[in-house]
């Protein structure tokens, strides 16, 4: 799992493999608890690319990118957004709904 550094976004998305980006807060309690699901995921479904965007850093990002709560996760292939989850999920059901949209 990647931490966002600032790259363009179109580029991180463009590059033909399905992206998962988690926009979280470090005050979040919910993204906390999402952290190591996801770290754990990001091991196993090698096929998609994780990051991590903290919209404290980078608050025009969140605001273009439509997030209204955290942790907000989103996954994106052939550059575009393809579906949205808000909210905590435990590892089975994230695990199902990252395969079922990849």
């Amino acid at each position: 799992m990647h931490e966002y550094q600032g790259q363009p976004i179109d580029e991180l998305v463009g590059s033909g493999k399905p992206v998962l980006i988690q926009y979280y807060a470090d005050w979040c309690g919910p993204c906390q608890m999402l952290k190591p699901v996801l770290e754990e995921l990001s091991k196993e479904i090698t096929d998609v690319t994780f990051y991590r965007v903290n919209i404290e850093s980078y608050r025009d990002l969140a605001v273009s990118a439509g997030i209204q709560s955290i942790p907000t996760v989103v996954v994106y292939k052939d550059g575009k957004e393809k579906v949205r989850e808000a909210g905590f999920k435990p590892k089975h059901l994230m695990e199902t709904w990252i395969k079922a949209n990849k």
